[in-house]
């Protein structure tokens, strides 16, 4: 059994430091992940209202979210980096997100857009349960490459795709008497998106459509009769954005999410755990809704609502305020500050989190301030 606890530390550890809890009891109720990073938003804009970014105004950014509102972009091209330090509050600093990314229009309707997505978490040490180390020091990572297209569909409708390559080394190196070599887990993803606005001149309502991390399953071993389910996700938003003259205007919006991951059974038996384990992607997205499978519906959505200060496209000030209801996971919320400033061709973003609740509710960033600068060409 030793080998399987080994994976499961590794697994904890991942989950640990993006927010999530396990229980040892499995009577909870909860939709266990594979690469978890690829729930935590990546730019500073977002992070400055709350993560809410689905509908609201185009931005470079939104090539980490919403692809299809890079044809509404004013610039014909842009470069931009961000970086997440992650358990500030812990004195760590080895463990952080670090993204980047390109986008460029090939005519007046279309574009192209990459990105990169890299969190490290820092130097672990791996033990069995007596506490004897189990394999050498070492420094896992995981990482996440896009490639994407996007399509004005009418005047009012553009939508994106995107594919996505996905990279977890948790822990490399062989242990147990039977050999069992522990690997890198792979799979690829897509993400289909869709924005819609009320008018030529983004005044007024938007409305946006993600189904993110469509994708294959990831294993960690050469044993690979139980592969792990990868985040799908479908999040809706809504904004409504108000002009006061040419240069001033302030911008509400509204997100909501939820994964579309089969929750783990509440029974170890074997044979209810090969039939969570044994379920296809396609299936396992339909069965996240279903009594047996899915969670409480005031449980498993996320509420993100923020707001945000335009002047003359040059100065932000943004707010927001996060919700997660599910009560598994200590019901975690918390408000977010940002603002951002634009000197010729380059914007400088910046968030914070404000420190909100203790133990399981307390966010990674609390008390953290994260940084991103878009190039533009």
């Amino acid at each position: 059994m030793k080998k399987i606890v080994l994976l499961k530390t590794a697994l904890f550890v991942l989950l640990f430091f993006t927010g999530n809890s396990i229980s040892a009891q499995r009577t909870l109720k909860l939709q266990s992940t594979a690469v978890p990073f690829m729930m935590i938003s990546p730019d500073a804009r977002s992070g400055g209202m709350g993560n809410l970014s689905i509908a609201m105004s185009p931005e470079a950014n939104d090539l980490f979210g919403n692809t299809a509102k890079i044809p509404y972009l004013n610039n014909e091209r842009g470069f931009l980096i961000n970086y997440t330090p992650w358990l500030k509050d812990l004195g760590l600093s080895d463990v952080y997100l670090a993204s980047a990314g390109y986008f460029k229009k090939l005519n007046s309707f279309s574009g192209i857009n990459s990105s990169l997505r890299f969190f490290s978490l820092g130097n672990i040490d791996f033990t069995d349960e007596s506490g004897q180390s189990t394999l050498p020091s070492q420094r896992p990572s995981e990482f996440s490459y896009d490639f994407g297209y996007n399509i004005l569909l009418s005047d009012a409708l553009s939508m994106g795709v995107t594919l996505r390559y996905i990279n977890s080394r948790l822990v490399q190196g062989s242990y147990g008497t039977n050999g069992t070599n522990f690997k890198a887990g792979n799979t690829f993803a897509g993400d289909i998106s869709l924005f819609y606005k009320q008018n030529e001149d983004l005044e007024g309502f938007h409305a946006g459509l993600v189904l993110s991390n469509l994708g294959g399953k990831v294993s960690y071993s050469n044993e690979s009769k139980n592969k792990y389910f990868i985040p799908a996700n479908i999040g809706l938003g809504l904004a409504y954005l108000s002009r006061f003259d040419s240069e001033n205007s302030i911008e509400v919006g509204l997100d909501v999410n939820r994964l579309m991951v089969p929750a783990s059974p509440s029974s170890s038996e074997a044979q209810v755990v090969d039939q969570y384990f044994s379920q296809s992607v396609v299936s396992s997205w339909f069965n996240s809704f279903s009594n047996k499978y899915g969670m409480p519906l005031s449980e498993s959505l996320k509420l993100s609502l923020g707001a945000e200060y335009n002047y003359a496209d040059r100065f932000h000030l943004r707010a927001g305020y996060f919700v997660d209801n599910n009560k598994n996971l200590g019901s975690m919320q918390y408000f977010t500050v940002g603002s951002s400033f634009q000197y010729q061709q380059s914007k400088f973003n910046i968030s914070y989190l404000v420190p909100t609740g203790g133990g399981i509710t307390r966010n990674p960033l609390s008390n953290t301030l994260r940084f991103g600068s878009i190039f533009y060409f």
